[in-house]
């Protein structure tokens, strides 16, 4: 078909489309379009994810070696400040405050530093999870990957951080007369079960995080709140032993809080004199159900805002 123009000339028209009359969203079926940076579904996302394992862990590596390349004490930092952090504890809390009345010193010691290790597992992960976007926009803009990978990689930097530290922890332990047993073999479903959970948690910070940067100036005090009903610096049933209006409901409240069932196992599995009359019943099951929930239930709402983290 052709027409003629004002001078003359003539102009071909196209031929009909198979496609007019299709609306974009038939047109994008029909060809298997999709929108540009749209949420893949949870199992796609999965694969996805697995297919950059090895960028997660090199990326924590990388940030486990840059945080304290500034100081000349260098990755000793990693065992000095949780160290220095039971001292402290141990001069306010145990000397001044008494807080391990009911503990021999032999026994309190061990287990004061065993909280202050294995919460700091929890706060540091909480703390990174709360930045991995906000503090990584340009890497979030400039590549195309599956979001997740940043508070995973950070909770996994803290994992490593934690194993490093382990080594002090052990030897603490074994100074003060707990010797090496079968039983030590519990810290690594313990961890394990600690990790789980704490990646969900710096999940869900991570997108708390991504709209909300003020975020990351009110969690220490969070963290701080978190610590002290915990039992990092004493025992929660002992310490509540002597104060018999307490209602139970409280006691439990403190006895089954995720940090405190984790640092309680892990006493339990390290310290000879932390026998099981100090953990709260069916322990484990409470380990794992907080792992589990907070794990999977992190993933999917971090998930469900993949397609809006460094927009805006």
């Amino acid at each position: 078909m052709s027409d003629t123009t004002h001078d003359g000339a003539i102009a071909m028209s196209a031929p009909p489309s198979p496609d007019d009359g299709l609306s974009s969203t038939e047109l994008a079926a029909k060809y298997g379009l999709s929108v540009s940076g749209a949420r893949p579904g949870l199992a796609e996302y999965i694969r996805k994810l697995w297919g950059r394992r090895h960028f997660i862990f090199a990326f924590s590596q990388a940030k486990l070696t840059a945080q304290y390349s500034q100081a000349k004490l260098g990755q000793l930092w990693q065992v000095a400040t949780p160290l220095l952090n039971a001292f402290v504890y141990f001069l306010i809390f145990g000397l001044i405050l008494n807080a391990g009345r009911g503990m021999e010193i032999r026994v309190y010691i061990p287990f004061l530093v065993t909280g202050v290790f294995v919460f700091a597992f929890t706060q540091t992960s909480v703390m990174a999870g709360v930045k991995a976007i906000s503090g990584n926009l340009g890497l979030v803009r400039a590549l195309h990957f599956p979001r997740a990978s940043l508070p995973i990689s950070f909770a996994l930097q803290q994992l490593q951080q934690l194993l490093f530290s382990m080594i002090v922890l052990l030897t603490v332990v074994v100074a003060f007369g707990s010797l090496p047993g079968l039983s030590w073999l519990l810290v690594l479903p313990v961890l394990a079960l600690q990790f789980v959970f704490n990646t969900g948690l710096a999940l869900i910070m991570a997108r708390l995080g991504s709209k909300t940067p003020d975020l990351a100036q009110l969690m220490p005090f969070i963290m701080r709140t978190w610590m002290y009903a915990s039992g990092v610096m004493f025992s929660i049933p002992l310490i509540l032993a002597d104060k018999p209006n307490v209602p139970s409901w409280i006691v439990d409240v403190l006895q089954y809080n995720p940090a405190a069932i984790y640092m309680d196992l892990i006493r339990f599995a390290l310290i000879d004199d932390y026998g099981s009359s100090n953990l709260p019943q069916h322990v484990w099951a409470a380990g794992l159900a907080w792992s589990l929930l907070v794990g999977i239930a992190g993933f999917v709402y971090f998930w469900k805002a993949e397609e809006r983290y460094g927009r805006g």
